[in-house]
This record gives structure tokens, C-alpha cells and sequence, in this order.
């Protein structure tokens, strides 16, 4: 049964996303995403044309949530030691200090990840997977919580460095944004111009206390997942590896960890939602951005402009909750 009574957490958590969505047009789904992600300590790749305010929602979630957050654009001459600080020399003292990079901050956005060069991303996918950076033969965690979020733009390749598979699957959800309609953009220019005539308001910093953030983290994890919606979850991941038309289409089909993020996330998606137990509803809401970027998927696929996430719809369409 879902829970009567509201929290504390829940009501400053619902209260946050109402304020942020608040600041963008149409994209409560994606500020909704973000949180999800957040609250299970994962991370998210933001996909979209520029202008589409990837960024606008990453500022404006980070600066309602406690701790600090930073901002690398990428660029191909970027080094590893412009993410995760470098050893300096102090002639006063005759030694070396470590000066910490953007990577030690709670939310590090990090634009136009493809333009980075493979050893940044190694770097990147270290402090993803284990909370730590090496820097100078020496192993430093990063603050705690902690979230990268990064930006690729799907136009403008030349001199972009594609995301290897295994830095994608660390990315819990992977969510693509497009051109908003006509009514979304006149409200965008509405928005906007009175914005410019009046000074915006300023967030609040914090509006998220640590407090409450851990016992909201707390309840996340307490969100019950009923064994059939587990078997649900788990036969859509079983439809990309063997049997099925499914499987014919995928090279490389989705990792355990796929699993793991989609029960995550449908965990969260719940709480956020005023349940205490997840729904097949939170799974086909989430499946996609959950699992599309975990396959790759066959040639003859990709030749017919289709990619993982329309073969994750499509095994929604074939698999069903009982």
C-alpha cells in the first residue's frame, strides 16, 4: 500500500523539483530524471541539439542541492589534471601540494564530453565508477554525494572522441532532448524576456539540507520492488541477450548493471512519485533511458537509422508485466 503519511524529505524534495521546473518550459520529465539519478547516487548523460537548455537545468537543479557543484567544457587538448588537480610546486615550503580539480565537487557538469580525448575519459570513468581520483601515483575520494553530469552534442562530430562502451554503461540513464513545439517556445521567449526585465530570483542555496537528503536517499532504498515487477524487469533485459527477434538485432546486449539501474531508478521514480512500492509503470517510463545506451545494437539496425533506445521500445512492446 503507498505510504499516508508525507515526510520531510519528500515534501522538501517534491518542493525543489516544483521550483526547478519552475525555471524551464516543458522539461519537468528531464528535472524529474536528474533527481532520480541523484538520489541513488548515479550518473546522466544529457543528449540534445544546442540551446535546449541542457545546462540551464543542471545549474539550476545543483544550486537547490547541498554541497558545490562546477562546470568543465571540454575541448580536445583537455588534460586528465584539468579534472582531477595537480601537484604544485610551493618554493616556500620546498614541496609539492595537491590542488583538487572541478572533480572534487558534489556535481561536476561536464559539456560536450565527446570532445574530450580518451585519457580524460579515463580519468572521467575512474572517478565514475569508484568515487576516487589517482593523481600522482596517490588515490583521493571525492566528496560525498557525488554525480557527474555530462552533455554530448549528437551534431558536429568533426573532432569529437565517441564514448566507449564501458564509459556509457556507467552512466545510469541516458536522456535525449529535442527541439521544444511552437507553444513551449513562445513560452520560452515569455520566460525569458521577463526574465530580462526583471532580476531573476536568485535560488536558494541549499533548499535541500543534508539532513534531509540522506533520509530521502534512505527511503529510496526501502522502496519495495514485488517479485513479479523484478521478473519484469529482468525479462526485458533478458530479451537482448538470447531468444526472441529481439536478440537478432543486438550485437552486445545489456550488462547485470542495466538491471541494477532500472531497479534503481524505478525505485526512485516511485518515491518521488508518493509510493512506497514500484509500479510496471515507473519500468516502462524509465526502460528506455535506462537501458538503450547498454546495447549496442547489429549493423543492418543501425544501416535502417534505428539505435538501442528503439530496441528497448520495441521489447516493451513484446515483453509485458505479467
Amino acid at each position: 500500500m503507498a505510504s499516508t503519511t508525507t515526510t520531510l524529505p519528500r515534501e522538501a524534495i517534491g518542493a525543489l523539483l516544483k521550483d526547478v521546473s519552475a525555471t524551464l518550459v516543458g522539461n519537468d520529465w528531464l528535472v524529474e530524471r536528474l533527481l532520480i539519478a541523484f538520489l541513488v547516487g548515479g550518473h546522466v548523460l544529457l543528449e540534445g541539439p544546442p540551446g535546449v537548455a541542457k545546462t540551464r537545468a543542471v545549474k539550476q537543479l545543483a544550486a537547490r542541492l547541498p554541497g558545490t557543484h562546477a562546470r568543465v567544457q571540454c575541448t580536445p587538448d583537455l588534460l586528465p589534471s584539468d579534472l582531477t588537480g595537480s601537484q604544485i610546486w610551493r618554493g616556500e615550503s620546498g614541496s609539492f601540494d595537491f590542488v583538487p580539480g572541478p572533480m572534487f565537487h558534489n556535481i561536476v557538469l561536464v559539456d560536450e564530453i565527446n570532445r574530450a580525448p580518451p585519457k580524460v575519459q579515463s580519468a572521467l570513468l575512474e572517478a565514475m565508477a569508484e568515487s576516487q581520483v589517482t593523481t600522482g601515483g596517490v588515490t583521493r575520494p571525492l566528496p560525498q554525494p557525488f554525480m557527474v553530469v555530462a552533455t554530448q552534442n549528437p551534431i558536429e562530430h568533426e573532432g569529437t572522441f565517441p564514448l566507449p562502451e564501458a564509459q556509457l554503461d556507467r552512466f545510469l540513464l541516458h536522456l535525449q532532448l529535442g527541439m521544444p513545439d511552437a507553444a513551449s517556445e513562445r513560452a520560452i521567449l515569455d520566460l525569458v524576456e521577463e526574465e530580462n526585465r526583471t532580476a531573476p530570483a536568485l535560488p536558494e542555496a541549499g533548499a535541500v539540507d543534508v539532513e534531509s537528503l540522506a533520509s530521502a536517499r534512505a527511503e529510496v532504498a526501502d522502496v519495495r520492488l514485488a517479485p513479479v515487477l523484478k521478473d519484469f524487469i529482468i525479462r526485458l533485459v533478458m530479451a537482448t541477450r538470447t531468444g526472441g527477434s529481439l536478440a537478432s538485432s543486438v550485437a552486445h546486449p545489456v550488462s547485470p548493471r542495466g538491471t541494477l539501474a532500472l531497479a534503481a531508478a524505478v525505485r526512485a521514480r516511485a518515491w518521488l512519485h508518493h509510493r512506497d512500492h514500484g509500479l510496471p509503470e515507473d519500468v516502462e517510463a524509465l526502460a528506455c533511458d535506462a537501458l538503450g545506451h547498454r546495447l549496442v545494437a547489429d549493423w543492418k539496425v543501425v544501416s535502417e537509422g534505428r539505435n538501442g533506445r528503439s530496441l528497448i521500445a520495441d521489447a516493451l512492446r513484446e515483453v509485458r508485466p505479467w
